[in-house]
């Protein structure tokens, strides 16, 4: 038809808005391999092809003088194999496919006004560099907050003199099930089942995460990280039991994958990121909102009838100052209130994967869930991990119009191939996550499925379920520990965080997270001590005057020694009304339930 060239040439139509923007997206894609021209510009080099057919379709004209138009043409363009595979061997498949491209064609105008409100007018390249840098960074410090955190506290809760000591946990598991036990409870205190081993890991990482916001080696530093954080969860038994901790670790194994493969990450010449682990990421803030909102819909009548949220500012674990003012609005509200986070749980998370515009609406979306979730409730790091995550959905052309030139650094995507091996070994990594993940995520999803069983891969926490307040619960229990030397006088052990004086705001405390005060919480549920393993040896420690476990209270009531008795007392809490405040200032109202825990003493 015309002589030979050395690469294709794609000939679109150019009077056309929607030819241009995808033309110069394509280009993207195909980069040098294929040439681009108006046929406006070069009709005339192929008589042979007629001008409708031109102005109908884009013509691909092959090195050896082949011409292929319409869908097959996009499909060689992009070297698209699935699709190429299913055009040329799926019956029905290329019949389908042309139809859906002479649609388009024939309504250019329409999707071209749809391509505008979706993907905006710009023509780069869509990129994430800047998104990874935040994202990175943002990580860094939410890991910096969960070590020190749980630094400070640590010692009174699995230390050797705490509530539930490590060592003697760890020894009784190795002498029940032997060797298995390393595979069963991964974690580095195995090596030294020790109070320093405990007090080292949370400090490398404290250095860690402050190596990773500096953004020395990340790979490495998130490889070390994933497993000093993963040793402590292993070690911290019930108080480290937190869909938070999980989703830190999966978030965490991801991410060593996501991270660029250099010394210093900096943005003055960034490698993209892997697509296939921003998809993953992606994968994971659907599966964890996506779960979260099927969970109360599927489990509790309180979400279906919509009045979950009349109770759930009063009776969450530990409640703020603005949620006892949230509780004060009307029941009306309440229950929009509830539509609207399911809608923001159940359809927003399809937003995630929808074009630029739909995916920063579905961010602001979910940023703005969990901003409310943090002004009304103290749930630790948890708010601020998922707002991190919510940052890979904007791309860096977004980023350049969201955020004041001055505050947008100057950084040039490099466009590098890694070598195929580790290609290779990136892409069986993300499959296999990928199977996984859903696989956890379609028996959360469908209980009778018959699914394969992956057990293996639990003791790691990286492949996990979620699903938060599947069950609400509509009133709150409360203990009340104290002691006496005489059984007539008690007095109090006051919490730091957790309510108790009636006088006394609910106050803030995220995101560091007081792991005794949240398992009382728990505590309280399970109606008395017997469902409550922990909470003797809690009970014990206070008699025998711990000294680690007193400094998780803020205070004790008995300096000088040990009180003879101790006991919990179970009330019920409620949140009272704004008369009542003002006239006798207490934030809330209790009345006794019963003992909890009866009368406990150590002598004989």
């Amino acid at each position: 038809m015309h002589p030979q060239s050395s690469k294709p040439i794609l000939v679109y139509d150019n009077d056309c808005d929607f030819c241009r923007y995808w033309i110069a997206q394509w280009q993207h894609v195909t980069g040098d391999r294929i040439d681009y021209a108006p046929f406006q510009e070069v009709a005339a080099e192929f008589p042979e092809i007629p001008q409708v057919a031109f102005e109908s379709s884009v013509q691909l004209i092959l090195e050896n003088g082949t011409v292929l138009s319409g869908a097959e043409a996009v499909f060689r363009a992009l070297n698209s194999d699935f699709p190429l595979w299913c055009y040329y061997r799926l019956p029905g498949f290329a019949s389908v496919s042309e139809g859906i491209y002479r649609f388009i064609a024939q309504h250019r105008p329409f999707f071209s006004t749809l391509t505008r409100w979706l993907w905006g007018t710009h023509t780069q390249k869509t990129t994430f560099c800047f998104s990874r840098w935040l994202f990175l960074r943002g990580l860094g410090c939410i890991y910096l907050i969960a070590f020190l955190s749980l630094w400070v506290q640590i010692h009174g809760l699995v230390g050797s003199n705490g509530i539930l000591p490590a060592d003697q946990y760890f020894a009784a598991v190795r002498q029940q099930i032997g060797t298995e036990s390393y595979y069963l409870l991964p974690t580095l205190f195995w090596l030294n089942p020790s109070d320093a081993c405990l007090h080292f890991l949370c400090a490398g990482g404290v250095v860690l995460s402050l190596a990773l916001i500096a953004g020395f080696f990340p790979p490495f530093i998130l490889a070390g990280l994933w497993g000093l954080y993963l040793s402590l969860v292993t070690v911290g038994q019930v108080f480290l039991s937190f869909q938070w901790d999980v989703l830190l670790l999966e978030i965490g194994f991801l991410a060593i994958f996501f991270a660029p493969l250099q010394i210093r990450d900096a943005l003055r010449r960034a490698s993209p990121p892997s697509r296939a682990f921003l998809w993953l990421l992606w994968w994971l803030l659907f599966r964890f909102m996506f779960a979260s909102g099927f969970v109360k819909l599927a489990s509790d009548e309180v979400w279906r009838n919509l009045t979950a949220l009349s109770f759930h500012y009063e009776t969450q674990p530990l409640p703020t100052w603005f949620g006892w003012y949230a509780h004060q609005l009307p029941e009306g509200f309440h229950k929009i209130s509830v539509i609207g986070m399911l809608a923001v749980e159940l359809v927003v998370p399809f937003f995630i994967f929808a074009p630029r515009r739909l995916r920063s609406v579905g961010c602001i979306g979910l940023i703005g869930l969990q901003v409310v979730i943090l002004l009304t409730g103290n749930y630790c790091f948890f708010n601020l991990l998922t707002i991190v995550l919510c940052l890979l959905l904007i791309d860096d052309v977004t980023w350049k119009g969201l955020l004041p030139k001055r505050f947008m650094p100057n950084f040039q995507s490099v466009e590098g191939v890694p070598h195929r091996y580790r290609r290779f070994g990136i892409a069986v990594v993300a499959v296999l996550l990928f199977l996984l993940s859903g696989i956890r995520f379609g028996g959360q999803l469908f209980r009778n499925a018959p699914l394969p069983d992956i057990a293996w891969v639990r003791p790691f926490r990286s492949v996990n379920t979620y699903g938060l307040f599947a069950d609400m619960t509509i009133s709150r229990p409360e203990i009340i520990v104290e002691g006496s030397n005489d059984r007539i006088t008690w007095e109090t052990y006051r919490f730091r965080w957790k309510p108790g004086d009636l006088k006394a705001a609910p106050k803030w405390v995220a995101p560091h997270q007081p792991r005794l005060d949240w398992q009382m919480w728990f505590a309280a549920l399970r109606g008395n001590y017997r469902n409550t393993p922990w909470f003797s040896h809690f009970i014990v420690a206070l008699l025998q005057g711990k000294p680690e476990v007193l400094k998780l209270l803020a205070e004790n009531p008995f300096p000088e020694a040990s009180p003879r008795y101790v006991r919990a007392v179970l009330y019920d809490y409620q949140f009272t009304d704004i008369a009542t405040k003002r006239s006798e200032g207490t934030w809330w109202f209790r009345e006794r339930e019963g003992l909890y825990c009866p009368v406990v003493s150590l002598q004989k």
